[in-house]
């Protein structure tokens, strides 16, 4: 039964749970839909105007969730079409990197590595390739990142995570951006474990003024640089694994005058 001709009385309602994000808990609940057999494979999805408001919901938090199941496998976006049920063998989906990733079945500080990896080349890629709109957009969003209240650390979250993405989008490399939003619903547990302070917030959005400044003038390095440095901030917050060294700049950007296999020839 399509998800459109639900029957009356049928509960959408979330679950209160004060110490789980919003996005966490819209996911639970549409699996709950999905186990319970309300969503059927090749169901559609009411639009996301309709389920937010089934949910009582932004947008925003609800986007995050369906972005969430996508990357699991269980929804599929089909374009001009809206949103649609996958798979409804949720036990198999952790077997796939994907459903592990969205798990977060993976270190923090593994997580961060190899975000910094994929952004710091998106970044380079970008300097190259980014369009004036693009970068336009890039500015703005950082502008509405600036105007966040650090009070409200989800909306910090989510403005944050659209500037990297359109940073990563503009890297026009369609496999790197399908990588990077693998990692997004673990990246995002990552910073909820971080207290930002107004003068970490303002610092981080200067450091994105500063990506933006190096795109502008097509700099691959002076880009990825800025990225790099960018992220290891939060790295260097959560990296708290002892038995391994810590990733540094150099470890991303270290690029020699005089590599060794020319001067040893």
């Amino acid at each position: 039964m399509p998800a459109d001709d639900a029957q009356p009385g049928e509960s959408w309602s979330l679950s209160p749970d004060s110490r789980r994000p919003l996005p966490e808990l819209i996911e639970q609940k549409l699996r709950e839909q999905i186990i319970g057999g309300t969503l059927k494979a090749g169901d559609r999805l009411p639009t996301e105007p309709e389920l937010a408001r089934k949910l009582d919901v932004a947008r925003s938090s609800l986007r995050t969730a369906l972005q969430r199941l996508q990357l699991q496998g269980i929804v599929e976006v089909r374009r001009g079409l809206g949103w649609y049920v996958r798979r409804t063998d949720l036990a198999a989906v952790e077997e796939h990197l994907e459903g592990r990733l969205a798990a977060r079945q993976f270190s923090h500080t593994d997580l961060l590595e190899v975000r910094i990896a994929l952004e710091a080349t998106a970044a380079s890629l970008a300097a190259v390739r980014a369009g004036d709109g693009e970068l336009d957009e890039l500015a703005k969003l950082n502008r509405r990142y600036q105007r966040v209240s650090v009070d409200d650390p989800q909306e910090v979250i989510e403005v944050d995570e659209e500037f990297h993405s359109a940073l990563v989008r503009a890297s026009h490399n369609e496999l790197l951006e399908h990588m990077y939003q693998a990692l997004v619903p673990g990246l995002q547990d990552c910073k909820r474990h971080t207290n930002t302070t107004r003068e970490v917030h303002n610092r981080s959005a200067n450091e994105h003024d500063q990506v933006v400044w190096f795109l502008r003038r097509h700099d691959e390095v002076g880009a990825k640089s800025a990225m790099t440095t960018h992220l290891l901030g939060l790295y260097n917050d959560l990296a708290t694994d002892d038995s391994k060294p810590k990733a540094t700049l150099d470890t991303y950007v270290g690029v020699s005058d005089n590599p060794i296999w020319k001067t040893t020839r």
